[in-house]
């Protein structure tokens, strides 16, 4: 119950860290509020200077007055360029300090959105916070911290005369009902535009992973087309949103222009009425035109500050629908036992369940093999047996202990996965295999290299264990890199390991490596889970499991399972080479799919 209340309790309150990050940043806010306040006044330098010359010095014809005058504006004009050069550096650390401060959680959402919704760019939050940092670092804060003196400036203009103040006021009513509009007509477009950009980078995502494909069955046209269209989408989401924030900026400009005529002309009105003097007429307008630049400024900053401001909401939820793992209790070593228990699991972001009630177990020294037809589960179960798709009803133990009852970076020790697509990460061959932890001994990366069969293989690489393997292992044909798959599933000599098609890509040598890497799993006391659709993957396994829609149709001894499965005439020969655990006298490499009736299901004798 305390735990079901404290993640409410978070979802409550969005995403800590963004908010806590803020908080810590606190001190810099009011440090650049304090430094845009000590801006926003040095900028009378420029009014005050013209008063004092066109009241003081001209009428006076003081050459000395006039120096003095110079050297005190040019100053005051440097102390305003350290000032909003320190304004600008600060504003740039606050973006970096709240990235960093979501840094860790962010990535966290990259790797993990795809194994819970499907249908987003799991990259997309590392983009928001690219954008909301970006923003620190450019002109819309500096608007934000500006607009609040407009009202200091047009009181300025009051004192010079309440007729310029009105004047001023006017014009700046007219500029914030502008920046009202460009909030109200350039947040859909520029929403839309985020959109297909998305969109368009999946698509191009999917296309760099899929290159080979789409050249040699000649999709790059169609594809091409698909691409077109979302990008001219994007272009004309684009256009829209730039013609919206292009064209009231640009009106901003030219009522603050003519807000400037506006001035002098109520200023020499009022000079030939002898109710003020020619140094007010340029002060004013100077005033008028600083009271009214934050106003224009934000106009045109708006666009990214939509941009920022969704950004910001897209990575609250996001980081709110993946919450922190509370402290979790470390474990002892599993050594003992593997047990589902009425596990079913649904693809992430979907409701119908691709398993349902699948429930075994299996002591230290087994081997499972999963079989059944393509589509009756077997990769889904090898998922959540390992974690990456947590069940919607069910549980998986180990040792007795569900696996969400693990801190996930400690289970992870005790666990080996071979998924069916396998991916190498940008790196060296000897960090894939040690799984990227810097205190892995050498001595550790050979032994999981021998273990799969894969030393000799690699010290033939032109850099040996040092060969970069390149973008998702793109230097390594597609057998290297499941074997370098299986000796990183095999490093640290996990107690659970899991292996999804592990011989599809694999020659006979590979075949009898991988074999013997079973065999060696189970003679250290783990347990080895192979799904297979090839005899020879199940050489070194003890059970067979067998899967039909999406349900365990049979679970028990090998030999007995199999026969069933195997028409009757292959019996005897197969049932011989089945149990015979010698890989090279072991070749079958018929599929394994078990008997159907007429209709399509699978006939009861198989269970």
């Amino acid at each position: 119950m305390a735990t079901i209340r404290s993640k409410t309790d978070r979802r409550a309150a969005g995403c800590p860290e963004l908010r806590q990050a803020l908080r810590a940043c606190r001190g810099a806010f009011i440090g650049v509020g304090i430094l845009s306040g000590a801006l926003n006044i040095l900028f009378l330098t420029g009014s005050f200077f013209m008063l004092e010359v066109y009241d003081r010095v001209l009428p006076s014809g003081s050459v000395p007055t006039l120096v003095g005058l110079a050297v005190i504006a040019t100053v005051l004009y440097l102390f305003q360029g350290v000032i909003d050069i320190v304004r600008g550096r600060i504003l740039a650390r606050i973006g970096v300090a709240i990235s960093e401060a979501a840094s860790e959680r962010t990535f966290f959402a990259v790797t993990r959105l795809p194994l819970h919704t499907d249908g987003l760019d799991s990259t997309q939050p590392a983009r928001d916070m690219d954008t909301v940092r970006s923003f620190f670092s450019g002109l819309g804060p500096t608007a934000l911290f500006d607009l609040p003196w407009m009202p200091f400036y047009l009181t300025i203009c009051f004192a010079f005369h309440p007729m310029i103040g009105w004047t001023a006021t006017i014009g700046g009513l007219l500029l914030l009902a502008l920046t009202y509009a460009t909030e109200i007509f350039s947040h859909k477009p520029v929403e839309q535009t985020s959109n297909f950009s998305r969109q368009r980078n999946q698509l191009s995502e999917t296309v760099k992973r899929n290159a080979e494909v789409t050249r040699a069955m000649g999709m790059e046209g169609r594809l091409s087309k698909i691409w077109g269209d979302v990008n001219a989408s994007l272009a004309a989401t684009q256009k829209r949103a730039a013609d919206v924030t292009g064209a009231l900026g640009s009106i901003s400009k030219v009522m603050r222009m003519l807000l400037q005529s506006a001035v002098l002309t109520v200023g020499a009105y009022l000079v030939i009425n002898h109710e003020a003097t020619g140094g007010i007429i340029i002060a004013s307008s100077i005033l008028t035109s600083r009271a009214l630049a934050p106003v224009e400024l934000a106009i045109g900053q708006w666009k990214s500050f939509i941009s920022a401001r969704q950004s910001w909401a897209r990575l609250e939820s996001f980081l709110q629908r993946m919450p922190p793992e509370s402290e979790r209790l470390d474990l002892p070593v599993p050594a003992n036992a593997l047990s589902a228990e009425k596990v079913s699991v649904t693809a992430p972001g979907g409701r119908v369940p691709l398993i349902q009630d699948v429930t075994f177990s299996a002591g230290a020294g087994d081997g499972i093999g999963i079989v059944g037809p393509s589509g009756s589960g077997k990769s889904t179960l090898a998922r959540a047996l390992v974690g990456a798709w947590m069940p919607a009803h069910g549980c998986v133990r180990l040792d007795g202990a569900a696996l969400d009852q693990w801190p996930s970076d400690k289970l992870g020790v005790h666990i080996g996965y071979l998924p069916q697509d396998v991916q190498l990460f940008p790196g060296s061959v000897a960090q894939n295999i040690a799984r990227f932890d810097p205190d892995a001994s050498p001595q550790s990366v050979v032994e999981a290299a021998t273990q799969a069969g894969v030393h000799d293989l690699i010290l033939r690489l032109p850099e040996g264990y040092s060969t970069p393997v390149g973008e998702g292992g793109a230097a390594l044909s597609a057998g290297q890199r499941q074997r370098i798959g299986l000796a990183r599933a095999l490093f640290g000599n996990p107690f659970l390991v899991v292996l999804d098609e592990p011989n599809s890509n694999l020659d006979s040598q590979g075949e009898d490596a991988l074999t013997q890497a079973l065999m060696g799993v189970r003679e250290r006391g783990g347990i080895a889970v192979v799904v297979a659709h090839r005899p020879s993957a199940l050489a070194a396994m003890s059970l067979v499991l067998l899967m039909g829609e999406g349900r365990v149709q049979a679970f028990g001894p090998k030999n007995d399972i199999l026969g069933k499965l195997l028409a009757p005439a292959e019996r005897a020969d197969s049932a011989a080479k089945i149990t015979d655990t010698s890989p090279r006298k072991w070749a079958p490499n018929r599929e394994i799919d078990p008997p159907r009736a007429p209709g399509g299901k699978i006939a009861a004798s198989a269970a």
